[in-house]
């Protein structure tokens, strides 16, 4: 996480100003980030006007997968971008809060784990407030963070499937909330980590001015 001036820019080889590969927007993990996000709402008529479950189950299993196929191949082909390391979290988290309020109007889940998912992220809203205010962006993703949104997106479409078809309750149910309930313990470790590293960096401005 660094200062990092809006704008910079590299010299090209023509002795002009051409964007750094980090500033690229045109790129195929990109493109991927942009369709997963078209499929929230998506998501959100099949489940709520629709009611077209499989079909919704079909679009969470999805959005899911592709997850972690934006960030490989951008890791492959070396097309890392800065917007796509802000464009895949949000996403992820787009999907997260979408689900769990359709679920939640559609009684999949309780109110009282939708409450517990959405105090994390005022949890890391405040985080995120803070750093700005001392200049510093986002923080890096934690491998605790996307373990955790792993298992949330994974656990979404089974406990959809337990609700939507009867006789798939008795595995998917247990599945579900098993997978459900670790990313949310997970979230929340996760959630505590950034707090943590927030306040690391604002003791250490605090300390730098102060010795100023």
């Amino acid at each position: 996480m660094s200062r990092r001036p809006a704008g910079a820019a590299h010299p090209g080889a023509s002795g002009g100003t051409d964007p750094a590969p980090g500033d690229r927007v045109l790129t195929l993990p990109n493109l991927i980030s942009f369709v997963r996000l078209l499929g929230v709402p998506l998501f959100l008529y099949l489940l709520l006007v629709a009611r077209a479950d499989v079909a919704a189950i079909v679009v969470l299993a999805v959005g899911g997968t592709t997850d972690w196929v934006d960030g490989w191949i951008a890791r492959r082909l070396g097309q890392v971008s800065r917007l796509g390391e802000l464009l895949d979290p949000f996403a992820d988290r787009l999907y997260i809060l979408a689900t769990l309020l359709g679920f939640t109007a559609r009684e999949v889940v309780p109110w009282q784990f939708t409450a517990a998912l959405l105090a994390r992220e005022l949890l890391l809203v405040g985080s995120l407030a803070v750093l700005r205010r001392y200049g510093y962006g986002p923080p890096p993703v934690h491998y605790v963070g996307k373990t955790a949104t792993f298992l949330l997106l994974a656990a979404f479409p089974v406990l959809l499937l337990a609700s939507a078809v009867p006789g798939a309750a008795a595995v998917a149910g247990p599945v579900g909330w098993g997978l459900a309930w670790w990313g949310l313990v997970l979230y929340w470790v996760a959630g505590a980590l950034y707090v943590v590293q927030a306040r690391q960096l604002v003791t250490a401005v605090r300390a730098g001015g102060a010795g100023a």
